[in-house]
């Protein structure tokens, strides 16, 4: 009895389940249309706002701003006000890229 009632109540759940497919377009089937020119369009879109969001996500200096302190621990990082800079040599040269807050070793007690 109890596997038969929980058949039931599960196929009631997928049956009430809704989806979302996204936009849904109806056109008429005399109009031309290419596919495949919509894909490729809609995959070089993504791609530039793929690119967009990593070059976002990428800061890099070549000199820190005036007023920035040296922190050692848990690493060798700069703090600059609210944003936290790595040093790295990159040809020679220092530069510094943008880091997430560093999360210390000793927490605040």
């Amino acid at each position: 009895m109890k596997p038969a009632l929980i058949n039931l109540l599960m196929g009631s759940l997928l049956l009430s389940a809704t989806s979302h497919a996204g936009t849904v377009v109806v056109r008429q089937s005399s109009t031309p249309f290419d596919a495949f020119a919509v894909r490729d369009l809609v995959l070089q879109q993504h791609q530039w706002q793929e690119l967009l969001r990593q070059q976002q996500q990428i800061t890099i200096l070549q000199s820190l701003p005036i007023g920035c302190l040296a922190v050692t621990s848990p690493f060798d990082y700069f703090s600059c006000g609210h944003q936290f800079y790595r040093p790295y040599e990159y040809q020679d040269r220092q530069i510094f890229i943008q880091i997430d807050p560093p999360v210390s070793d000793n927490p605040p007690q």
